[in-house]
Formats: C-alpha cells, sequence, structure tokens
C-alpha cells in the first residue's frame, strides 16, 4: 500500500506539473491577456453606451424645457399678456366650468406697435357640455371710451397709444358693452390666421350659392360656392370680404364664424395627433393668449367629438344708416334692451336667438352648420331657414 500510495502521489504531481506548465505557457498567458483586453474593452464600450444614453436623455430633457419655455414666452407674450390684462380677466377653471373669451382678428404686422382690430368676437366656451357660442360686435360699434364716443375698434387702438396695449381696454370695452365678465383672451394677426390654416392642414366649409367671394378687387383670390377645401390665403379671403354684399360687415361676420367653426372642426376632430407639437410651435408665433399651453391641450381633450355645426351663432342686435352718423362718420347703434335679453339667455348656455345680420332678431335659432344652409341675401331679406325654426314648425304643425 505504501509503494501504490507513494507513485499516486508522485503520478499526481507529474499531472499538476503538466496542467500548470500548460497553462502558464505562453501560448496561455497571450490568449488569458487577449481576453482581459476584450473584456475591459467591452466594459469601456457599455459605460459609453450608458454615458451617452444618459447624455441624450438629459440634452432632449433640455431641449424638450427649451422648446415648450419658448412656446409659453411667445403664446403669452408679455408685451400684449400684461399684468394690467389679467387684473381684468376673471379667474375660472376652463375645462370644468363655462367662461367668455374674447376673441380678436388685427391687421397688425411684425414689428407695429400701433394696429386695428377688424374682427371682434366674444365667446363663450362650456367644456362640460361641449357647447360653444360665438356673438360678434361689428367693428363700427359705438361706444364710450374715457368719456369719448369713439368705434369700439378705435379703442383698442387708443389703448395701444394710451399705453402700448389695447388689450386691456377691449376686454373691458366688451365686457361693459354685453354684461358679461371675460375670462380669457387671443389676438391673432391675418398673417398668423392663414398660416395657421395652412398649418392644419386647410378648412372643408360649404359655401352657400350666392356667397362666393369672386371679383373682389380688395383680394387676391377668389373662393367659389359649394364644398371647398381651403388653404389659408383661400380661407382668409372668404373670412375678410364684404363689398360684394347688401348686407356688408354682417356677412362678413358670419363668414368670420363659418371660418371659426369649420378651424374646430378640423382641431377638434380631423386633427393628425402626430403634428400636434409642429402646429403648437406654429401656432406660439401666430397667436397671443392668456389660456396657457396646458389649457389648451385640455380644453381640446375635453371638447374632442363636439359637433362644431351645432354651435350657437349671432351678431349683437344693432343697425346702421343715415341715424347713426355722428360728426361725419357712420357708425352701428346698439338696440340695448334686445342685447341685454340675448345676453341672459346666453350666459345661462342656452340658444342666444339672436339676429344674423342688421336688425333687432326675430328670435329664430342659428348654429354654425345653418349658415352655411342660407346664402347672404337669404339672412338679410329676412327669408332664412334654420333648424331651430325647421323644428318650432314641425312642433306647430303637430299642434
Amino acid at each position: 500500500m505504501g509503494v501504490r500510495h507513494k507513485r499516486a502521489v508522485q503520478q499526481s504531481r507529474r499531472t499538476s506539473s503538466n496542467t500548470a506548465s500548460r497553462i502558464y505557457s505562453r501560448k496561455n498567458v497571450a490568449r488569458y491577456s487577449e481576453r482581459a483586453r476584450k473584456r475591459r474593452r467591452g466594459k469601456i464600450i457599455r459605460r459609453s453606451l450608458v454615458c451617452t444614453l444618459l447624455l441624450m436623455l438629459v440634452t432632449a430633457g433640455t431641449a424638450a424645457a427649451l422648446w415648450f419655455n419658448s412656446i409659453v414666452a411667445r403664446l403669452n407674450d408679455a408685451g400684449i399678456i400684461t399684468d394690467e390684462l389679467r387684473a381684468v380677466l376673471v379667474d375660472s377653471d376652463v375645462t370644468r366650468e363655462p367662461f367668455y373669451m374674447l376673441l380678436l382678428g388685427t391687421d397688425g404686422r411684425p414689428g407695429e406697435s400701433t394696429y386695428r382690430t377688424d374682427s371682434i368676437i366674444l365667446a363663450r366656451v362650456d367644456a362640460t357640455t361641449q357647447q360653444v357660442t360665438l356673438i360678434s360686435i361689428p367693428r363700427d360699434t359705438k361706444v364710450v371710451y374715457n368719456g369719448s364716443t369713439m368705434k369700439i375698434n378705435a379703442v383698442f387702438t387708443y389703448g395701444q397709444i394710451d399705453d402700448g396695449n389695447g388689450a386691456e381696454e377691449m376686454v373691458e370695452a366688451v365686457n361693459e358693452l354685453c354684461g358679461v365678465e371675460i375670462s380669457e383672451y387671443a389676438e391673432i394677426n391675418f398673417q398668423g390666421m392663414e398660416k395657421l390654416i395652412d398649418a392644419v392642414g386647410g378648412i372643408d366649409l360649404y359655401i352657400p350659392e350666392g356667397d362666393a367671394v369672386e371679383g373682389d378687387s380688395h383680394l387676391d383670390v377668389d373662393v367659389p360656392a359649394g364644398q371647398q377645401h381651403l388653404d389659408g390665403e383661400h380661407a382668409l379671403a372668404f373670412a375678410r370680404s364684404r363689398y360684394l354684399f347688401a348686407d356688408g360687415d354682417y356677412t362678413r361676420m358670419r363668414h368670420q364664424r363659418m371660418v371659426l367653426g369649420a378651424l374646430a372642426d378640423k382641431i377638434l376632430n380631423n386633427l393628425d395627433i402626430g403634428t400636434i407639437p409642429a402646429i403648437l410651435d406654429s401656432l406660439a408665433d401666430m397667436v397671443h393668449t392668456s389660456l396657457s399651453v396646458d389649457e389648451i391641450l385640455s380644453l381640446v381633450n375635453a371638447m374632442r367629438g363636439m359637433d362644431t355645426d351645432s354651435m350657437y351663432s349671432a351678431n349683437i342686435p344693432s343697425w346702421a344708416g343715415e341715424d347713426t352718423y355722428i360728426d361725419g362718420q357712420s357708425y352701428v347703434f346698439v338696440y340695448e334692451d334686445e342685447l341685454a335679453e340675448m345676453m341672459e339667455r346666453v350666459d345661462a348656455g342656452e340658444d342666444p336667438q339672436g339676429p344674423q345680420t342688421m336688425g333687432q332678431g326675430d328670435g329664430q335659432s342659428a348654429t354654425i352648420g345653418d349658415l352655411s344652409e342660407n346664402s347672404s341675401s337669404d339672412w338679410s331679406s329676412g327669408t332664412a331657414t334654420t333648424s331651430g325654426n325647421s323644428e318650432d314648425e314641425e312642433s306647430g304643425d303637430a299642434e
């Protein structure tokens, strides 16, 4: 047993010696070193990838934050959305309670310090019921500003001259005229409206026979009647034309409400969600508003799917004629009692039953959808028919 054990030990030592010699041979040391280098290289690559990804995330986050802050700064331009303006706007939770918003279309151009407002629309928005009411105010409406009689669009210009900004004065003028408290403000120039419509891919609009814009020497393009897909230039021409129509500015105001309805339909119901960042970026260069980006997105989400044809439409009860001249200037006078009654209905969230043209109105109902069903001559001659009237006639026949 002793001899066998001794031989076994010697054999084991020889085996270990041979194994060790193989492991620590020059060939295997080189292989080991190469593997070690590869492991170190792999660790360096993985660390580099992780660091690169982290840097990309930080950079993307920083870029996103800068982009978002840029959007906010441009939308809420401090030169227009001033502390003084915010002081006259009343607080509201725009997605949970009805609120009034003043929408102004201006002829302002970049760099101009004074410009005019040619489109004045008071909107009541109720996101909880997806109901919107658009009330147009003629730009020549007679008001009193700082003790002086003037047209309401002049209030905007004088406000700019007095304190560099007419938004605050316009909000106060419309509050007093209509007996409301406005919560939000938005202003867009004509060039901006054209670009905004192009940014969303154009709008679809049915233009009644008799409302075609053809041969207007003040505009560069024609807009035919019928179902149309309008780019920004043609939509703006349709919204600005007035010389071709019997009731002039009242037709223009109806057309402006029609364009707003079509734009709302495109944004709320037919917009590619993937284009929203680009549209927001474009919007910030065109629109100045008191609404925050969060409020805009929340409103769009809350109103998505609404029937924009059901938006209520009216202008304030008013008239203009030989008896509305003051010191040689033609004004639009307001039927104050009728306006007060109409605004009571608007404030209650009801159909305003207001006029669509000059006059006091005859209590007829009208929506944005009705505007495409009747021509300018129908409205001015009093022969227009609306969905509200049809319902009344049907209920009357049933009785």
